[in-house]
């Protein structure tokens, strides 16, 4: 039973909302985030990157400070306003490739996430969830929901398209030509349907933010052991999302691109490879596979298709047959001697977007040796390795929509 309640959003002034959200800091180089922050003084940017205001790098509890208090000087700028009221907040993203999206910001379960009806499929690192642990502590509030996937419910969608039919509050374009659209829903009749039809969910899946999810749960457990008088309705026991139905979710792969045949010629790479494949040479043409258990692969100018000998392989839990942990038990790890899919800076990943002709000009720039292309998984996968409390290699899925910074905020 999903717990997933309206909440008091933090938001900028319809005027200014396309000014002030931003992509997640990390995704900017350090050019791009200064030419923003030098040019559009309400962008979030200003806020999480307080240094830029004295030119100075600063790191640590006392960059964490200073995120509180620029943020504090938005609101008292009148950047931001806080809602009179709890509500749902309908949520659309239309992409430069017209994909839509459509669901609710809202605050989940802290709880549920303890409980396991939140579940996960990565891994997340202990340190990174102590850093953003403590980022939140001290900075008060988050400003990018984790984005949370639901089994389809008509209800929900017939609220949220009710909701759509009105103006919307929100309505702006980024730079990157994605188009974002938000309604607030607080009528007391909605609310508790919707509320009511969450709690008939058995689970909800993480599709994107799961340090943040692991993080904000942290943050549950400090202070819930802090408060004496915990009663399990303080913000802290639940953490912003973005909740969209399954069939809204995409995913798409990530490509893999290797330095070296560790040590190997490429006709010894070639004779390993066929115990476990069927190699086919396609030639200068590029290839991308199109189901399940085959891979593409670009090596020395020519592209290859490669197709797994099933009966030399034993498929025992939902993992084994996800093609990105196939590619590493069969040749990353065992051929290409990569058993640190995270940290072997001898593999770099490209997500599937960028096709295999970006494969082909990587390698042929003489930066890496081969590179593998492979079907993204599904949502199905997602959920079967999830419901078996197992992880995916990193860099298993590129999941859309891609959300921004600052659009609607959750306060602790």
């Amino acid at each position: 039973m999903a717990k997933v309640i309206p909440f008091k959003a933090v938001k900028p002034t319809r005027a200014i909302v396309g000014l002030v959200a931003s992509r997640p800091y990390q995704s900017y180089t350090i050019d791009e985030r200064e030419s923003r922050m030098d040019y559009n003084p309400y962008s979030f940017l200003h806020i999480v990157n307080p240094g830029y205001k004295y030119d100075q790098v600063i790191t640590g509890t006392e960059r964490y400070q200073l995120v509180r208090n620029r943020y504090l000087e938005f609101k008292e700028d009148g950047v931001f306003n806080t809602d009179e009221k709890p509500a749902y907040y309908a949520y659309r993203i239309v992409n430069r490739h017209k994909q839509e999206f459509n669901g609710i910001i809202a605050a989940a379960s802290a709880e549920d996430y303890e409980n396991d009806i939140i579940k996960k499929h990565e891994d997340t690192i202990a340190k990174r969830e102590e850093i953003f642990k403590n980022y939140l502590q001290t900075v008060g509030f988050n400003a990018e929901p984790v984005l949370l996937t639901y089994p389809d419910n008509e209800i929900i969608a017939e609220i949220i398209k009710e909701a759509q039919k009105k103006h919307a509050e929100f309505e702006f374009t980024m730079t990157y030509r994605d188009t974002h659209y938000l309604w607030k829903i607080d009528e007391e009749e909605q609310i508790n349907t919707i509320k009511k039809e969450f709690e008939k969910i058995n689970t909800i899946y993480i599709a994107d933010g799961h340090h943040r999810s692991a993080s904000s749960y942290l943050l549950f457990k400090d202070e819930k052991k802090r408060n004496t008088k915990h009663k399990g309705d303080e913000s802290y026991n639940f953490f912003m999302s973005y909740l969209i139905p399954e069939s809204d979710l995409v995913i798409q792969e990530f490509n893999r691109l290797v330095k070296d045949l560790n040590g190997l010629t490429k006709e010894e790479f070639l004779i390993k490879l066929d115990a476990m494949y069927r190699i086919e040479n396609r030639g200068a043409i590029p290839y991308a596979p199109s189901r399940p258990h085959h891979f593409s692969m670009y090596l020395d100018g020519e592209f290859y298709s490669l197709y797994l000998r099933k009966a030399n392989f034993d498929f025992k839990t939902a993992l084994d047959r996800l093609d990105a942990q196939l590619l590493y038990k069969t040749i990353l790890q065992p051929i290409l001697g990569i058993d640190d899919l995270r940290n072997d800076n001898r593999i770099e990943y490209q997500h599937g977007r960028h096709e295999m002709i970006t494969i082909k000009s990587s390698v042929d720039s003489g930066e890496f040796r081969v590179g593998f292309g492979m079907c993204p998984a599904t949502v199905k996968q997602m959920k079967q390795i999830a419901d078996e409390g197992l992880t995916m290699p990193p860099k298993s899925t590129y999941i859309l929509p891609k959300l921004r910074s600052g659009i609607t905020i959750y306060e602790y």
